[in-house]
């Protein structure tokens, strides 16, 4: 098993949900709502701590935890969909899981 965690732009969320649906083995997912902001090139102007908080922008982030054969076509999807050469765009990591359990299981 695998959790893939991605940060992306609002915007690609429905298009992201609607094309992992199609995926068989689909396990759902978690959404939560965050902010986020990139690396500032080394020639930007010294600022504030109060001015900088202005710069993050918002994002979405997304988690869910699938099989080992899902993960390369999941991540796929998310950078497909999510990628337009911009600072911005997100990212996507995928880590190991050594447990999983459904609470609902007994």
């Amino acid at each position: 098993m695998k959790e893939i965690k991605a940060v992306i732009q609002p915007s690609r969320l429905s298009r992201v949900r609607e094309a992992l649906r199609k995926v068989r083995g689909f396990p759902g997912m978690t959404i939560t709502a965050a902010e986020g902001c990139s690396d500032v090139p080394d020639l930007a102007p010294q600022r504030r701590d109060t001015e900088e908080l202005v710069e993050f922008s918002r994002k979405v982030r997304i988690e869910m935890i699938t099989r080992d054969e899902h993960v390369d076509e999941m991540v796929r999807i998310i950078h497909d969909l999510c990628h337009t050469g911009q600072r911005g765009d997100g990212i996507v990591w995928v880590t190991p899981v050594d447990t999983f359990t459904r609470l609902r299981e007994p």
